[in-house]
């Protein structure tokens, strides 16, 4: 995809260096969205470490990475398991320090109709990505106290509004959102802040290409009302924000990052529109 203005680099839009000297730790690490927000802190001087379950997928994450410039540290755990994301928040802090910000990108999808889904499929979205999302911030807790860090769930539109086949990951991301929330309430007074960002369709990712064929995608397309889906670097640029010292304010917040796709009605008044 060409270089346009809505593909510019994060470190585009953000003061040089941000970042320099912090500690992002993320989830899903080598999944497209959460590599691009991986790319995004590089790119402002944080060290990252990107925790994932592969080793192979992971290494190769940080050597994309590594070229935007800073520190990129692999590490090999599992969100289904606390005691392997614990050795994980340990390794970081020894070779990385502290983590500043945590980034919760683990996430388990797939299309079927409810009547069709089995029980385990259907646990196993929320065992990923809601109970995933809660062990890694237990894990994380006690470091993020200490720097008075930053925590940001990425959701998803489902978690507002249903989409066909999709039951099961609408309730993880409900839940998400939800445990979200109650964190922010609780940490709060440790000065941890807590926000979900909730992506619409991002362009050119594995998960929308799973969900959708091309032919549904152009029709999907044409009724956001910005007309254009979202691309990594826009939700690179949402993380960053919230972990920022302009978002220093918000925490328990949801930050819708679609387009306006999710608004009540923007099919129909798209569809009006363009037969007016």
């Amino acid at each position: 995809m060409s270089m346009n203005e809505r593909e510019q680099p994060v470190s585009a839009t953000f003061a040089p260096g941000l970042f320099a000297g912090r500690t992002v730790l993320i989830t899903g690490g080598a999944g497209t969205i959460n590599r691009g927000i991986g790319r995004g802190f590089a790119q402002l001087g944080a060290k990252v470490a990107l925790l994932g379950r592969t080793a192979a997928t992971l290494d190769a994450a940080a050597r994309e990475l590594r070229t935007h410039g800073g520190r990129v540290l692999p590490l090999v755990a599992d969100v289904e398991k606390i005691d392997t994301l614990e050795a994980a928040c340990r390794q970081c802090e020894a070779e990385l320090g502290p983590i500043d910000v945590l980034i919760l990108g683990a996430a388990a999808n797939f299309p079927a109709p409810a009547e069709q889904m089995t029980a385990a499929g259907f646990g196993k979205v929320i065992d990923v990505d809601l109970k995933g999302s809660f062990n890694a911030a237990r894990a994380a807790f006690q470091q993020l106290k200490r720097t008075r860090g930053s925590v940001i769930f990425v959701s998803a539109t489902n978690s507002l509004m249903p989409f066909a086949f999709q039951c099961h990951v609408g309730a993880a991301k409900a839940g998400m959102d939800s445990l979200m929330r109650g964190l922010a309430l609780e940490w709060g007074p440790h000065g941890i802040r807590c926000n979900s960002v909730l992506p619409g369709p991002i362009e050119d990712t594995e998960g929308l290409g799973r969900l959708l064929t091309r032919e549904d995608v152009e029709t999907l397309r044409d009724y956001v009302p910005i007309g254009r889906f979202g691309t990594v670097e826009d939700v690179a640029a949402v993380a960053v924000f919230l972990a920022s010292p302009a978002a220093s304010l918000l925490t328990g917040v949801s930050l819708v990052a679609d387009g306006g796709q999710a608004f009540s009605g923007s099919a129909m008044v798209a569809e009006v529109m363009a037969n007016a």
